[in-house]
């Protein structure tokens, strides 16, 4: 049996190596790798959850129109038979498991972004306006993720199946739902059909690189259709610093935006439904995760952590409306 490392070189083509392949980073849809041979690097994605081989599509079809625009970001690569996303049937040492589905990327050497430098936050929200110039013209409705949430009887249910398994955060979770879970699930409701366009939907400092050639966008994983209002609302919520309120910073990225041609306008708090929906989504699938017996005990872990730093960050309203009417006079 190959070892990982070969059988990933040979499935994309790399070359005979010598590889090596070591562990990068874990997001909450994926475990990345860094594979290294031959004077280059690549970064491997592994699929912790599934693979839905039209959500990769779309993801290849965006990034592609987008780099057509200017927007920079790691090249996804098709292997040798022209697909986008490949599954490892064996293997053995370390790296992706046999059964997990795998897609491939260059590998980007950088800093992380630092959301209180102008320049980067200029850049960013011309990148976005330039993002819903690339995803103009989405018909398909957006998935629920982004346009609902848990219902009261969910909740109870899951705060249930977390108090019986006795986890640490089971207070905190049982707080939580009865008061800003809540507060919030007033606020989701469907988008406009009119405003929909194909993007990234997951606009976060975290995902961009500053490399040698300037920013470069990561993590187009959940590319679909979405609000170009409700994206531009997470997404100034997400550089403002969050609940920390930097309101300049904001309004910054917002005129970068429109001075590039976005045509989204915040028109007040109803604008971030979607920050409303993916954070208390967020919240629900990790702590379920944490209590799912058929994942692995890393899996349940990480999910556990997840969920504590989650209830930490909560979209709070008074700070999303103070955002809405500073960003909202940006003509």
């Amino acid at each position: 049996m190959h070892d990982t490392v070969d059988l990933i070189a040979e499935t994309y083509a790399l070359g005979a190596g010598p590889w090596t392949l070591a562990p990068v980073t874990r997001g909450a849809l994926g475990q990345i790798w860094k594979l290294s041979g031959d004077g280059s690097s690549w970064a491997v994605k592994e699929l912790l959850f599934g693979c839905d081989e039209e959500q990769v599509r779309r993801e290849a079809a965006l990034r592609e129109a987008s780099e057509g625009l200017g927007i920079a970001s790691p090249r996804l690569m098709r292997n040798r038979e022209g697909a986008y996303v490949s599954q490892l049937d064996a293997g053995s040492g370390s790296g992706p498991s046999a059964g997990s589905h795998i897609k491939l990327y260059d590998w980007i050497d950088g800093t992380r972004a630092d959301a209180s430098d102008p320049d980067l936050l200029d850049w960013f929200g011309r990148t976005m306006a330039l993002l819903h110039r690339a995803g103009e013209g989405e018909s398909g409705p957006p998935g629920s993720w982004y346009e609902e949430c848990p219902r009261d009887d969910e909740w109870k249910e899951l705060h249930g199946k977390v108090r019986l398994a006795g986890l640490p955060w089971a207070d905190a979770l049982g707080r939580f739902i009865a008061t800003s879970a809540r507060e919030l699930a007033h606020c989701v409701t469907p988008s406009d059909p009119g405003d929909l366009v194909t993007s990234h939907l997951d606009l976060q400092p975290q995902n961009v690189l500053v490399g040698p050639a300037g920013p470069v966008l990561l993590d187009w994983d959940n590319a679909g259709s979405a609000s170009a209002e409700r994206e531009l609302a997470r997404a100034l919520f997400a550089w403002s610093g969050g609940n920390e309120g930097n309101v300049e910073a904001g309004v910054r990225v917002a005129r970068a935006y429109r001075r590039a041609g976005g045509r989204a306008v915040v028109q007040g708090p109803q604008s971030f439904s979607m920050l409303f929906a993916t954070a208390l989504n967020y919240v629900r699938v990790q702590a379920e995760c944490a209590i799912d017996p058929t994942v692995t005990a890393a899996q349940r872990e990480f999910g556990s952590g997840q969920v504590v730093a989650a209830l930490g960050s909560v979209p709070e309203l008074g700070v999303v409306s103070r955002l809405s009417a500073a960003v909202g006079r940006v003509g």
